[in-house]
C-alpha cells in the first residue's frame, strides 16, 4: 500500500512552498462592476494569490497543513509554519472575506473553491494551531452558510468532472460541516444528497472519461453517498449504481500530452479516483471481495498518478500534489 512517507511528504511540501507564493502566471476570474477596479492577484486575493488560481492556492495551502500534521518533524516544518503566518494572517484573510462580501464574490469559486476553504479550516482543527484556525473562520463561516443556502435550493446537482461537481464540495463541506459541528450545513448536504443521487441507478460508464475530467462523476457521486448513508443502506445503494463490469473505471486514464492543460486533468482523475476507490473500500469488511477489488483499483490508479505529481509542467504542478494528498489519506 502506497502512503506518505516522510520523504513524499517533503517533496509534495516543496511543491507547495513554491507554488503559493508565485504570483504569475495567473488565470483571473473576477466580475468587473465599473471601471479602474484593481485586479493585481495580491491585492485582491493576499492570502490565497499564488498557484495560478484562487481554489488551487487554496488547496494547496491545505496540502501544507496536511504534512504539517502528519510529518511534524520534517525539516520543512518551520518554512511551512513561517509561509502559513504570512498568508493565512487576520488582516489577508478579513480582505479575502471582504472579497467574498462584495458582488465579485456572491459566486465567486462556487462550489469548488469554496468546499477546499472549508476543507482547509477542517484540517487547520485538526492540527489544532488556534491562530490559524481562528483566522479562517471567518470566512469559513460565511462561506458555509452559502453553501448551505446554495445545495438547499439547487434543484439539480451538477455532475461534471470539472471544478462544478456538486458532490466533490460536498465531500468536502460535510468535512467541515462535522468538524466544526455545523449541524445546519451538514443537514442541508444530507437531504441534497439524497434528493440528487438516491434513486440513481445504473452509473453510465461509457461516457467516462471526459478531457476535462479530473473527477469521476460516478465515482465522486458514491464517495459522497457513502458519507450520507447509513452502511447497510449503501451497501445496496451502491449494488443498483455501480455495475460489476466497471469499465473505464477499472483503468486510469490515458494522457497524450501533459503540457495541455485540460489533459493534465487527467493524472488529476487518477489520484481522486485512487481516493474515491479507497474510501468506498473501507465501506465494506476485510474478507469482502469487493474491498479488495477497490483498494486494487485504489493502488492502481495511485501508481498511475503519482509519478505526475513532481518535476511536471506548471499546468499539473499548481495542483496535482494536493490531489496525492488526499488519495494517500491519513496514514503517515
Amino acid at each position: 500500500m502506497i502512503v506518505l512517507s516522510s520523504g513524499l511528504a517533503g517533496a509534495i511540501a516543496r511543491v507547495a512552498l513554491a507554488n503559493v507564493a508565485r504570483e504569475y502566471p495567473r488565470r483571473l476570474d473576477h466580475l468587473l462592476s465599473g471601471e479602474h477596479v484593481e485586479l493585481a492577484p495580491r491585492a485582491l486575493h493576499p492570502s490565497f494569490y499564488g498557484s495560478f488560481d484562487w481554489h488551487s492556492a487554496v488547496h494547496m495551502h491545505w496540502l501544507l497543513v496536511r504534512v504539517l500534521r502528519l510529518h511534524a518533524a520534517l525539516p520543512l516544518a518551520g518554512e511551512i509554519g513561517r509561509m502559513l503566518d504570512a498568508h493565512l494572517s487576520l488582516a489577508s484573510l478579513n480582505k479575502e472575506l471582504a472579497y467574498f462580501e462584495s458582488p465579485a464574490g456572491r459566486t465567486f469559486e462556487r462550489p469548488y473553491g469554496w468546499g477546499w476553504l472549508l476543507e482547509l479550516h477542517s484540517e487547520l482543527s485538526r492540527l489544532g494551531t488556534q491562530h490559524w484556525v481562528q483566522a479562517v473562520a471567518p470566512l469559513a463561516a460565511h462561506i458555509a452558510a452559502k453553501f448551505a443556502e446554495f445545495v438547499s435550493a439547487a434543484p439539480y446537482p451538477i455532475r461534471a468532472g470539472s471544478h462544478g461537481n456538486t458532490a466533490f464540495a460536498c465531500v468536502l463541506a460535510l468535512d467541515y460541516a462535522l468538524t466544526a459541528r455545523d449541524e445546519p450545513l451538514a443537514d442541508s448536504i444530507r437531504k441534497a444528497a439524497r434528493k440528487w443521487y438516491g434513486a440513481d441507478r445504473d452509473a453510465p460508464l461509457a461516457y467516462e472519461p471526459s478531457l476535462d475530467d479530473f473527477l469521476s462523476p460516478a465515482l465522486i457521486e458514491a464517495t459522497l453517498m457513502r458519507e450520507v448513508l447509513a452502511k447497510e443502506e449503501f451497501g445496496v445503494w451502491l449494488g443498483g449504481f455501480l455495475p460489476h463490469d466497471l469499465g473505464p473505471l477499472a483503468m486510469p486514464p490515458v494522457v497524450a500530452d501533459r503540457r495541455d492543460p485540460k489533459q493534465s486533468h487527467l493524472d488529476g482523475l487518477s489520484l481522486s479516483r485512487a481516493w474515491c476507490w479507497r474510501r468506498i473500500a473501507a465501506s465494506f469488511p476485510n474478507d469482502d471481495a469487493r474491498r479488495r477489488q477497490y483498494e486494487a483499483l485504489a493502488e492502481r490508479h495511485l501508481a498511475a498518478g503519482l509519478p505526475q505529481v513532481i518535476g511536471g509542467d506548471y499546468v499539473g504542478e499548481h495542483w496535482l500534489a494536493s490531489f496525492a494528498a488526499l488519495a494517500l489519506g491519513e496514514q503517515p
